[in-house]
C-alpha cells in the first residue's frame, strides 16, 4: 500500500522544470547558464548519448524529502508541504516520464510510465530481478550505499552522489529495457520540494475539472469547471489518489498530472515568466538545490530543438495497463503486456515495433508445493516460460518453511539464477537424483508470490494508451 505521507506532486514538477530550461532562451542563455552553474551534474550516463538526431530525456522524481546532497530541507518547507519530514520517503522514482524531442523541430512528446508497472529490473539491482519499475533506483542505491560503507567511504556528499549515480544508471537501464530498447540520451532528476517551489513562483494556475473532486486524504476539494488554484491547492490537485464519489485509479492520477503540466506550460507562457529575470531566478535557485542532470546535457542544443515546448505544443501520452492487482505483500501493482508497451512506445516515438524476445530453452523446472497454499505450484509453473525456463511437472509435499531450488551435476549456476529470478533470498541444494538440465523448485511457507502469480483483484476496465494535446487548459476528471 502507499505510504501515508507519499504523494505524486513531484511528477509534474520535474517536467515543468525541464520546460523552464527549454524556455530559457527568452531570458538569455549566457545569463541562464551562469545561474545553472550550481546544478548537480552526474556522470551516470557518460558516453551513452547519441550524436545528433532526436533526443530522449528521462525525467525522474524521487520520493525523497532530502535535497540533492542528501541533506534535510528547511523546517518551514516541511510545514508548508504537509508531506512528512526527512524521515519519510525514499529513493523510488515516483516520477517516470520520457521526453522525446524530434531533431526536425517537430512537437515534443512526453510518455508517462506509471510508477507501479510490474516488470523485469535490469541487472537485478541488489539481487532483485522483478518489481515495480520505480524500485530499480532504490534497490541500486541501497546496494551501492552498502558497498561504499564496507569500503569505509564516510564523506556524506560523495557517498550520496555515488549511490544516486548507481540508482540513476539502474533506472535508465530498466526504462530502456521496458520500452523495448529505446535510447535514453539524458536525464533530469528532482526531489519533492521542486514542485512546490515552482508552483509558488507561477501561482495562481488555471486548471479544469469535468466533475467535482473531494478527497479528505490529500485535501483535494474542487468544484467542476475551470478555476485558478494556489501552490498549496496544486499539491492537493496532483496528489489526489482517491475520491469519495467514484473510483480513482493510478491512470486517473496520471491524467490529472498531465493536464496540470499542460496548464502550467500555458501559465509559464502567458505569465511571461521566462522574460522576468526575478521569477526565472527563483526557479533556477530551486533547481540548484533539488535537481540533477547528466553531465552531457547541452541546454543550448536542446533549446534550439524544442523552442515550442514551453508554448504548450506537446503531446502527453499514457502507456497501457492491463489490470490492477495486489501483490503478495498487499501492495498495489499494475500488470502490463510487454508487447503492447513496446508497440505503444514505438508508435509514439516513430520507431519500428521491435519483435518480442526469442524464447530460450533453459533448464526444465519441476515445482513442488510445500507452502501450504493451494495452487501455488501451478501458479508459479505458469510463469516459468516467460523467465526462460521449461515448465516441468507439479506435485505436493509435506509442509516446510524454507524454499529451496535443488539441482543436479553441473547446474549450480542455473539454480542460483532461478533464485535471483524469483526475487532472491532462497536456498539452493544439490540433488544427485536430478539429471543435467533439470531443476526442482520446492515452495516453502517463506515463498513470496509475485504479482503475476496471484489471482487478480476485480477492477474497472482500463483504457488503452491515449494522448493529451498540449494546447490550452484541458478538462480532466
Amino acid at each position: 500500500m502507499e505510504r501515508a505521507n507519499g504523494h505524486w506532486a513531484e511528477r509534474i514538477g520535474v517536467v515543468a522544470l525541464v520546460s523552464v530550461l527549454l524556455g530559457g532562451a527568452a531570458y538569455g542563455w549566457a545569463e541562464l547558464r551562469a545561474l545553472l552553474s550550481g546544478v548537480t551534474a552526474s556522470t551516470a550516463l557518460d558516453g551513452q548519448a547519441r550524436p545528433g538526431g532526436d533526443t530522449n530525456i528521462l525525467v525522474m522524481g524521487l520520493d525523497s524529502r532530502l535535497d540533492e546532497r542528501g541533506e534535510p530541507l528547511p523546517a518551514e518547507l516541511y510545514e508548508q508541504l504537509h508531506a512528512g519530514d526527512q524521515h519519510v520517503g525514499g529513493y523510488n522514482t515516483d516520477v517516470l516520464m520520457l521526453l522525446h524531442v524530434p531533431a526536425d523541430g517537430g512537437h515534443p512528446t512526453v510518455i508517462s510510465i506509471p510508477r507501479d508497472d510490474y516488470t523485469e529490473l535490469a541487472g537485478c539491482p541488489d539481487g532483485v530481478c522483478q518489481g515495480k519499475i520505480k524500485e530499480a533506483y532504490g534497490y541500486a542505491f541501497a546496494a551501492e550505499a552498502k558497498r561504499l560503507a564496507a569500503q569505509g567511504v564516510t564523506e556524506k556528499a560523495a557517498r550520496e552522489q555515488r549511490s544516486r549515480d548507481a540508482g540513476r544508471a539502474a533506472e535508465v537501464a530498466t526504462v530502456r529495457q521496458f520500452l523495448g530498447g529505446v535510447a535514453v540520451d539524458h536525464f533530469v532528476e528532482v526531489t519533492l520540494v521542486a514542485f512546490y517551489q515552482l508552483a509558488q513562483v507561477v501561482q495562481p494556475i488555471t486548471v479544469c475539472l469535468s466533475e467535482p473532486a473531494h478527497d479528505s486524504y490529500s485535501g483535494a476539494d474542487f468544484p467542476s469547471g475551470q478555476q485558478r488554484i494556489s501552490a498549496e491547492q496544486a499539491l492537493a490537485f496532483v496528489r489526489q489518489r482517491r475520491d469519495s464519489r467514484h473510483e480513482f485509479t493510478d491512470l486517473d492520477r496520471e491524467r490529472r498530472q498531465q493536464a496540470f503540466l499542460v496548464s502550467l506550460a500555458h501559465q509559464l507562457k502567458e505569465g511571461r515568466v521566462f522574460g522576468d529575470p526575478g521569477k526565472l531566478g527563483q526557479l533556477v535557485s530551486a533547481a540548484r538545490e533539488n535537481v540533477a542532470i547528466d553531465s552531457g546535457l547541452d541546454l543550448n542544443a536542446l533549446a534550439r530543438q524544442a523552442e515550442s515546448f514551453a508554448g504548450g505544443d506537446l503531446t502527453l501520452a499514457s502507456l497501457p495497463v492491463e489490470r490492477f492487482e495486489k501483490d503478495a505483500k498487499g501492495e498495489d501493482v499494475n500488470i502490463v503486456d510487454p508487447v503492447k508497451i513496446r508497440a505503444a512506445a514505438a508508435r509514439l516515438l516513430g520507431r519500428t515495433v521491435p519483435p518480442p524476445p526469442a524464447a530460450t530453452a533453459g533448464p526444465a523446472v519441476d515445482v513442488v508445493n510445500a507452502s501450504g497454499r493451494e495452487g501455488a505450484a501451478a501458479r508459479v509453473l505458469k510463469t516459468l516460460p516467460s523467465r526462460g525456463y521449461r515448465a516441468g511437472r507439479t506435485s505436493n509435499a509435506r509442509h516446510t518453511h524454507r524454499t529451496v531450488v535443488r539441482y543436479g551435476r553441473g547446474d549450480s549456476a542455473s539454480a542460483a539464477k532461478l533464485v535471483a529470478a524469483l526475487g532472491g533470498g532462497y536456498g539452493v541444494g544439490y540433488d544427485g537424483a536430478l539429471a543435467a538440465g533439470e531443476l526442482k523448485l520446492v515452495l516453502g511457507a517463506d515463498f513470496r508470490e509475485k504479482a503475476d502469480q496471484v489471482d487478480p483483484v476485480p477492477v474497472a476496465p482500463v483504457s488503452p494508451a491515449d494522448e493529451l494535446s498540449g494546447g490550452g487548459v484541458p478538462c480532466v476528471r
